[in-house]
């Protein structure tokens, strides 16, 4: 385990345990039973019972009525800083888009099972794409969700679309699984994920992932259909792709 790891590599062991149990939380829905995450950390009950007593005390975790466990408030202005930082980081290349494609930028990641706008550069039109910072939607509605998505397993992807369901958004939306997972598929195979009308009526959006080897995020356009045609797509890519690059360096050597 990350915990065992950290020991080994210098860390401090029971910080690393720690970690492991938020983690384990987070990539499990963010509600668990004792046992549950014992099983799934490896590690035994009483450390368990250690950890999530002082992570309760802490507000990191909190206990629901039915004894189960769950995230805890105090992670929310800690998970703020952070996405403020990334869009920070990110803001130049974000206006650099912007200038060359003329659409609305935004940086997005997960957050649990949900997408999350933490970046973001609008367009100079005056009809224009903007996304609340912050603001969490469905990923199976949005291409940066998509991509997000398909650099997960097949069966990861397939939890989180039960877990937070695949609501129709638009008549475009696709609500199937199975119909996902092809399009994710055809995401890794071409590095890029487009989405057209499935959240918004009359809105586009084109994305790439951030190749970064210590975050997971996607960078994307959106825009209205009128002013996406298939040279701007293409286009939108190799800009995206360009500015991924670039990103990943900045927040690789930052990390």
């Amino acid at each position: 385990m990350a915990g065992s790891e950290a020991s080994r590599g210098g860390g401090v062991q029971s910080l690393g345990r720690a970690l492991d149990v938020l983690e384990t939380m987070q990539q499990r829905g963010g509600e668990l039973a004792l046992i549950e995450i014992s099983g799934a950390t490896g590690l035994p009950m009483p450390t368990i019972h250690r950890l999530v007593r002082t992570l309760v005390d802490r507000g990191y975790l909190r206990q629901l009525p039915d004894k189960r466990y769950a995230l805890g408030t105090r992670l929310i202005p800690l998970g703020n800083a952070a996405q403020q930082v990334f869009g920070v980081q990110a803001a130049p290349q974000l206006t650099r888009i912007v200038d060359q494609l003329g659409e609305t930028a935004n940086l997005a990641t997960l957050d649990g099972d949900m997408l999350v706008y933490v970046g973001q550069v609008p367009s100079p039109h005056a009809m224009r794409m903007f996304t609340e910072l912050g603001r969490h939607v469905h990923a199976h509605c949005r291409a940066a969700g998509k991509v997000l998505l398909a650099e997960l397993a097949d069966d990861e992807v397939r939890n989180i679309l039960r877990r937070a369901g695949m609501p129709a958004r638009t008549p475009q939306t696709v609500t199937d699984p199975d119909e996902l997972l092809r399009q994710v598929q055809r995401i890794r195979e071409t590095g890029y994920a487009f989405e057209q009308g499935e959240m918004e009526i009359g809105v586009e959006c084109v994305a790439v992932p951030i190749p970064s080897a210590t975050m997971r995020l996607a960078l994307s356009i959106s825009a209205p259909t009128a002013r996406m045609d298939e040279v701007v797509r293409e286009r939108a890519v190799r800009v995206l792709r360009a500015a991924a690059t670039s990103i990943a360096s900045t927040l690789d050597a930052s990390a």
